[in-house]
């Protein structure tokens, strides 16, 4: 191995222990025995997970969590996937600046969205309700769904679809037998981005949960003003090891779907 080589592979290597170093440093702490974060572990113990699994208070946040994430995936799903077929086949010239419309919420600051969500829903009743903070959600997570479909979709061999006219199938047993089996990998990969983005979201919450939609995350967050606890740690570790199972999984889709193309 060449010294550059060598010299590479220490900074990426420096690099990767930079960024997961902090994120290492919580797991262990999350088995400590004493009532307090703090090194070194005083000794061993699974308390502070059986009160996060078994305690009301994290039971009714992670069910708020994954009810409020599955309802905003499904609607980011289904938004997502018809705005991606609109732009693929649109021959306006405005498709470019619409595109750039629908992936907005990925480059504007969040605190941005969550505060002008809030204005807008507040006069219609929506804020402290399951249905705004739904809504909250879709809207920053469209952008995950359209992007992955959209890609597919341009990549999609328009022959298929004529082959499929030409043999007499309607548009629609077109798309439902030839396009929708095709993009179904990346329709997954972004339903699965858009599942993590709600799942991991605490401002929009913020600013549109009621008490009734405390999700994991905001719980997570107005925890950190009381004295903090090994039992805040856990539930940090949870959510480390739920993302990467999520990241992982969308990895295995991604490769399967590049598999397919080629």
């Amino acid at each position: 191995m060449s010294l550059w080589k060598l010299l590479y592979w220490t900074f990426c290597a420096a690099i990767l222990v930079y960024l997961i170093a902090p994120i290492l440093v919580v797991i262990p702490l999350s088995f400590s025995s004493g009532n307090l974060v703090s090194y070194p572990l005083p000794g061993f113990s699974l308390q502070w997970y059986e009160e996060v699994l078994f305690g009301d208070k994290w039971i009714k946040a992670i069910a708020n969590s994954l009810f409020v994430g599955v309802l905003a995936t499904v609607l980011s799903v289904a938004l997502g996937t018809l705005s991606a077929l609109g732009l693929a086949r649109s021959q306006s010239g405005w498709a470019g600046a619409i595109k750039m419309l629908f992936i907005a919420p990925m480059i504007v600051p969040v605190i941005l969205i969550a505060v002008s969500s809030y204005f807008f829903m507040a006069p219609l009743g929506l804020t402290n309700s399951y249905l705004g903070l739904v809504l909250g959600h879709t809207i920053i997570a469209v952008p995950f769904v359209v992007l992955p479909v959209l890609t597919a979709l341009e990549l999609l061999d328009p022959n298929l679809s004529r082959a499929a006219a030409a043999c007499g199938a309607t548009p629609r047993f077109a798309f439902l037998s030839v396009t929708l089996p095709i993009i179904m990998p990346a329709m997954a990969s972004g339903a699965l981005f858009a599942f993590a983005t709600s799942f991991d979201d605490v401002v929009v919450a913020l600013f549109l949960a009621g008490p009734d939609q405390r999700t994991l995350p905001k719980e997570l967050f107005t925890a950190m003003r009381s004295p903090m606890t090994p039992a805040y740690t856990a539930v940090a570790t949870l959510m480390i090891l739920f993302s990467t199972s999520l990241f992982i999984l969308m990895q295995r889709l991604q490769r399967r779907a590049r598999a397919q193309q080629k």
